[in-house]
């Protein structure tokens, strides 16, 4: 695996998880595997709860409600082909592709964990897969083809990950 610089931030005390943050980085990092990505990489997470994202959600999208995860790709990737070459998308200070950021609700995701019946490690790792597919060129903007594609990669990466297949 490539190296990759993961910068997890907590927004307040209340959020502040170790576990879910060893988490994180170890869905990033299976992703990244998976994706066959191999530059060195970094990926900016923030780990807040609803009323934080709601904040970014209304300003960011003008969507006045909280969620569970937002994405922010820095490039326009497509998805499952990823560059051949990576020089034009590394940061020539750093040496390494920002491949963007993402926020998670813990609130939310706990919530979602009790919902769904399974742990919040399942769901906070389902959350990070998610994002991570979104800063690598996945959507689901159509209920169709692109969905069925996200889906499928979602499913698959988790199934590599120990305690995180369905």
């Amino acid at each position: 695996m490539a190296h990759v610089r993961i910068n997890i931030k907590f927004a307040n005390t209340s959020v502040m998880n170790i576990p879910a943050a060893r988490n994180i980085r170890r869905c990033i990092e299976a992703v990244l595997d998976e994706e066959g990505i191999t530059p060195a990489c970094e990926i900016n997470v923030l780990i807040t709860d609803d009323s934080g994202i709601r904040a970014i959600n209304a300003a960011s999208r003008n969507i006045d409600r909280a969620t569970d995860v937002l994405s922010f790709p820095m490039f326009e990737f497509e998805a499952g082909n990823p560059p051949v070459d990576w020089t034009p998308y590394l940061d020539p200070g750093t040496k390494l592709c920002p491949l963007g950021d993402m926020a998670i609700s813990l609130e939310r995701a706990r919530a979602q964990a009790k919902e769904f019946g399974h742990s919040v490690k399942r769901e906070v790792g389902y959350l990070t897969i998610h994002s991570m597919l979104h800063l690598l060129g996945y959507d689901h903007l159509d209920e169709g083809p692109q969905k069925r594609q996200m889906r499928t990669r979602e499913e698959a990466i988790a199934a590599t990950i120990e305690g995180m297949s369905r």
